[in-house]
């Protein structure tokens, strides 16, 4: 059986499912050279422009900087720096909208061309063969080279994976999407340069078998490969049939190898490398002119652009300049730049964005030239996407799960492996836009794998501290263990002792000494407490027989000493006050006891005239029990009334004349005229229950007199009682508020008020008197 290279060398070809045949358009822009788009008046260089991670920048704002000049640098072989496309100054380092489906900006570093396009110092390898690959690679990689074939893989990444890997090197030039011929002008226009480029792809891989894989459409591309490859390079040009997407890396080895490259793999797991033809100019220009990848070809084509072909187009061109550089004329109703073809392109939100090492098309085409998809209509199930797939997929299933945010299942229906040719949607009758939901639920996966990589690495990094901590704290136990034992053989050696054993020692011990000692106490302090344990104990012994003791007796006796005692001490105190106060000034005195007397009078009359009215009520009223009690309390409440006026009137005056009054001397007076006045009441009331009730069962002529007259003499007494109480607890208070009080006067209040008290209860003896 023959081996795949004897396969291949006889001209034997293979095939892929699915596929589409679009209308090519390709000869609006093929028809002629490649030109040189000139220098804009800015440039915008975005920091990344392949697939990887961005270089660290190494220039700042206002620095001047020369063609070919790395602006960023990086270690790791994912990471491709950028050049300046021609000398200038930067100004500035910002973020610009990059060319990107989500139209989102990245941070971009701005130049100002000076037009004089003067090159920096370079490094060329003419002898490229007597290089050693991995210095070719490594130059690559400093040069700034990713794919140019729209995937922008670094160059140099790939080909290190390649090493010793791989058997068969494929030079990708099928450019099989619609619209676009930047490899095939290249390849007419720079043949020569092409093949030099794939003999340095040779060096470095050594493989077996080299093809370059073109379509059949490229007839003249063809003509000039074949003239500049000779039989000693063993290069094989392999024409093969026009079919989109025959230029896809999986789908190009299997129709030139036969080999199948598994899910989610590369070429190399199958032993087969690829490099794209513009990949393979921009090695030649690296290795043998030293120009780093500073400008690519770009195809300028649509029917709203007026000259159609292909630029050189420096990195960092705002395609605003080539649109109005090459005539383009916008659609009325609905214009539109698209950057790449027209089945895997993205429409750009506004022609302010910059050209990439990836951008290899700029296509404005009329609104009858490319139409446009109105809205979107219901899936009707006609399976058309699946038979198309070059990848074997279920687009339809995919489109379900996408639109759901069901990306488990999309990762379960190899989501990953869709290659976003277009080919799904292109034939969709429902105008589904498929590509569209693959791409958004790629980036969410990819989003949410980053996220979940991220956590890891922080989960890691934690972990590592926390050892690393406790790794630390275990070291420094260790040297401190060792240094005590260190420290005691030495003490051991010289006779000594520990001296951190010895002060742990003696604080040890100082603490024990000061919990056995016991706190010197005080003799009064021993004897109370030595009185409350007896108390204790007698009160718990009593406790024993009975469970409530009754101190009630012992209460009394004890209240009774202490009102005794308080009668004795306002005696004397009054004694004294009267005595001071006899020295007063004897007009104020005359005028204090006028005034009494004339308030007690008076009272006294109303008092007499309201008797015979309770009289005549009496006899009037029928011989009723319950009448004659509410008569004699009317009578009750209007004389109360009338004392407490009388009271507060005589009570006021003095209380308001009184100045500089001793609190002590007042209080002493207020207590000697409360206990007389309630002595007096006690026996006012005393006397009228003595006599009343007599006179209640004597009388003979009329016993509802009696009664009333009775009532009215008791209520009048406990009233006189109650304002004399009153008039002894509320004169204290103001001159306890005052300052510097007289006692003079404080003495004239005591003995007023006494003598009220004894006025009232005169006046209520009189009255049951008088009614007996």
């Amino acid at each position: 059986m023959l081996s795949i290279i004897e396969q291949i060398k006889q001209g034997k070809l293979w095939d892929f499912h699915g596929g589409i045949h679009p209308a090519e358009n390709k000869d609006l822009s093929n028809k002629s050279p490649i030109v040189n788009a000139g220098i804009p008046q800015e440039l915008v260089l975005p920091l990344k422009q392949h697939i990887g991670s961005k270089g660290d920048i190494i220039v700042a704002v206002g620095d001047k900087v020369q063609k070919g000049q790395p602006l960023t640098q990086g270690d790791i072989a994912m990471c491709v720096p950028v050049h300046a496309p021609t000398s200038g100054t930067i100004t500035a380092i910002e973020q610009r909208t990059t060319a990107h489906p989500s139209g989102l900006s990245d941070l971009c570093i701005v130049i100002a061309p000076d037009q004089q396009d003067t090159w920096c110092d370079k490094t060329t390898y003419a002898d490229y063969e007597d290089r050693d690959p991995a210095e070719l690679i490594d130059a690559i990689r400093l040069n700034g080279i990713a794919g140019l074939g729209g995937a922008g893989f670094p160059t140099a990444r790939k080909l290190q994976g390649g090493l010793g890997n791989v058997d068969i090197l494929i030079i990708n030039a099928a450019e099989c999407e619609p619209y676009i011929t930047a490899d095939d002008r290249l390849m007419r226009d720079y043949a020569e340069e092409v093949i030099e480029g794939v003999r340095i792809l040779r060096h470095i891989i050594s493989p077996k078998l080299t093809i370059i894989g073109i379509e059949d459409n490229k007839p003249e591309a063809i003509q000039a490969l074949e003239q500049h490859v000779k039989e000693d390079d063993n290069i094989l040009i392999r024409v093969v049939p026009t079919k989109y997407p025959s230029g896809s890396s999986k789908q190009l080895v299997k129709i030139l190898t036969g080999r199948e490259v598994p899910s989610q793999s590369r070429s190399t797991s199958v032993g087969v490398i690829m490099q794209n033809v513009g990949t393979a100019f921009a090695i030649k220009r690296a290795i043998i002119d030293g120009e780093p990848l500073i400008e690519r070809v770009v195809t300028l084509t649509g029917e709203a652009f007026k000259e159609r072909g292909n630029v050189f187009a420096m990195l960092g061109t705002p395609i605003a300049y080539l649109l109005d550089k090459f005539g383009y004329k916008a659609d009325k109703k609905h214009p539109r730049v698209i950057i790449g073809g027209s089945l895997m392109g993205f429409t750009l939100p506004h022609s302010n964005v910059p050209i990439t090492k990836m951008t290899n098309c700029i296509l404005a085409p009329k609104r009858k030239e490319l139409p446009l998809h109105t809205y979107e209509m219901a899936c009707i199930r006609c399976s058309a996407c699946a038979d198309v797939c070059p990848s074997s997929l279920l687009p339809q299933q995919l489109q379900w799960y996408a639109k759901d945010q069901n990306y488990e299942k999309c990762e379960e229906y190899n989501l990953q492996d869709c290659i976003e040719c277009g080919a799904c949607a292109y034939v969709c009758p429902s105008e589904i836009p498929l590509v569209q939901y693959y791409r958004q639920a790629k980036a969410e996966i990819w989003a949410r794998s980053q996220d979940e990589i991220n956590a890891e690495r922080a989960r890691q990094r934690f972990e590592a501290k926390q050892a690393r901590m406790d790794r630390d704290k275990a070291e420094r136990e260790n040297r401190f263990k060792k240094a005590a034992e260190t420290r005691r053989e030495e003490m051991a050696k010289t006779g000594g002792d520990d001296a951190v054993a010895a002060a742990i020692a003696r604080v040890k011990a100082k603490q024990a000494a000061a919990q056995n000692e016991k706190p010197e106490v005080k003799p009064a302090v021993a004897a109370a407490i030595a009185a409350a344990k007896a108390k204790q104990a007698a009160s718990a012994q009593g406790a024993t027989s009975e469970t409530l003791p009754d101190n009630s007796e012992m209460a009394k006796l004890r209240e009774e000493r202490k009102r005794q005692a308080r009668e004795r001490k306002a005696k004397k105190e009054a004694g004294e006050s009267t005595a001071s106060a006899s020295s007063n000034d004897s007009k104020k005195d005359a005028v204090a006891a006028a005034i009494a007397r004339a308030k007690a009078k008076k009272a006294q009359q109303a008092s007499e005239q309201k008797a015979p009215v309770a009289d005549s009520v009496v006899e009037n009223a029928e011989v009723d029990p319950k009448k004659a009690a509410i008569a004699a309390a009317v009578a009750r409440a209007k004389a109360k009334k009338e004392a407490q006026q009388a009271q507060s009137e005589s009570t006021s005056e003095p209380v308001a004349e009184t100045e500089a009054v001793d609190p002590k001397k007042a209080a002493v007076a207020a207590a000697v005229a409360r206990a007389k006045a309630r002595k007096a009441a006690q026996q006012a009331e005393a006397q009228s229950e003595t006599t009343s009730e007599p006179a209640a069962e004597t009388e003979a002529v009329d016993p509802k007199k009696a009664a009333v007259a009775a009532a009215v003499a008791r209520a009048k007494a406990r009233k006189a009682a109650q304002q004399a109480e009153a008039q002894s607890e509320t004169t204290p208070e103001p001159p306890a508020e005052t300052e510097a009080v007289d006692p003079k006067k404080a003495a004239v209040a005591a003995a007023v008020a006494r003598a009220k008290a004894r006025k009232s209860s005169t006046t209520g003896r009189s009255a049951i008197r008088s009614n007996t």
